[in-house]
């Protein structure tokens, strides 16, 4: 299925029905009172958080989502029937702006989340709502209100524990493709990767959700090379996985590139925890390797440089390892004997031989 991050969407509540004017007839009865029945509501349109979903594909061939008009009032005091609510169904991250594109309407970030988009216009009153001491036999009786028409954009933001970022061949879509079942495209061309891929991988019995990003270029947050929209996709992440190439000329140059990016982007992301890797270690020899990750580990203030090779399966476990605990670090403390809820954590351990989303193959 391919990958839409945005979609823009015309969505319409329902219109209320209108209120009869009508009026009791009956054998020997001769003026019956009125008995005009109400109309129904107009359906509104929702917006749901739900699972499995993780693109907006579906609203670039379908971009109208309408609900169904409420059915009009009749006599003997039958009111009409409640329109059908439209309800869209969309991944969870899922950000809806108004048609300016700026102004944020929700934010849906847990699964069965709903957020009211249009409200369906109310059902108009019939002519037996208006019966009066004075007047017996009105004659008159409300339209139902209009619908809410209106323009929305809908923005998807993936939720990872991590996100890996880097220059184009950095090797981030190979690493993912090591640690978890995701699949994303392998090649040796710069921007392989084109959109946001997922994986879960496991380690020591727990499981962390990684999502892989198109590679980034200087300038990027700007808009250059892919641009800024896929820098986004990070920013709900708990932990940034750099990854830099031992291929690069420079790693001390292509470390600041990327951390430049994250930096003059904003939202957070230059303060996120990160974890420092040099990949694709089995492309030089032990020596040359030795005096890049020490260059690279200067760089970025003494930070620890791991040495990773997802072709060898060098050190997967252990930056797995240092993830999965800056991740739990990051994670607010909480009292595990007050708290149940700390049981269905993710943290949990999984049952051998249960799939999670994603790892079906």
């Amino acid at each position: 299925m391919k990958f839409l991050d945005e979609a823009k969407v015309y969505v319409r509540s329902g219109a209320g029905g209108g209120g009869a004017v009508s009026f009791h007839r009956e054998k020997y009865i001769q003026f019956g009172g009125p008995d005009g029945g109400d109309g129904g509501k107009g359906g509104d349109v929702w917006a749901e958080a739900v699972e499995g979903l993780n693109t907006l594909i579906d609203f670039r061939y379908q971009p109208h989502v309408r609900a169904k008009t409420g059915v009009h009032g009749m006599g003997r005091n039958r009111h009409g029937a409640q329109g059908t609510d439209a309800v869209m169904k969309l991944p969870v991250g899922t950000q809806i702006y108004e048609e300016d594109g700026e102004t944020l309407i929700g934010d849906l970030t847990e699964i069965g989340q709903r957020l009211l988009v249009a409200k369906g216009g109310n059902g108009g009153f019939g002519n037996a709502r208006f019966k009066t001491s004075t007047n017996q036999a009105p004659r008159s009786a409300n339209p139902g209100q209009e619908a809410d028409e209106r323009t929305i954009w809908l923005r998807l933001k993936v939720i990872a524990d991590t996100g890996i970022v880097g220059l184009p061949n950095a090797g981030k879509s190979t690493f993912l493709s090591t640690v978890s079942a995701a699949k994303p495209k392998v090649a040796d061309y710069p921007f392989t990767t084109l959109y946001p891929h997922l994986g879960v991988a496991r380690i020591d019995g727990t499981t962390i959700v990684i999502a892989d990003i198109p590679g980034l270029v200087e300038g990027a947050h700007e808009g250059v090379g892919i641009g800024d929209r896929f820098l986004g996709h990070v920013e709900r992440t708990v932990v940034l996985l750099h990854l830099v190439s031992a291929q690069e000329h420079d790693v001390v140059e292509a470390y600041k590139t990327v951390r430049k990016e994250i930096e003059a982007y904003g939202e957070g992301l230059g303060d996120k925890t990160e974890v420092l890797a040099l990949s694709q270690i089995d492309t030089a020899d032990e020596e040359a390797i030795a005096m890049t990750q020490e260059a690279l580990s200067e760089a970025a203030g003494g930070a620890q440089v791991h040495l990773v090779s997802s072709v060898t399966h060098k050190g997967l476990d252990g930056v797995l390892r240092a993830l999965r605990k800056a991740i739990d670090d990051a994670k607010p403390q909480v009292d595990t004997d007050d708290d149940p809820r700390w049981q269905t954590d993710r943290l949990a351990t999984v049952p051998e031989g249960q799939v999670l989303p994603g790892e079906e193959s």
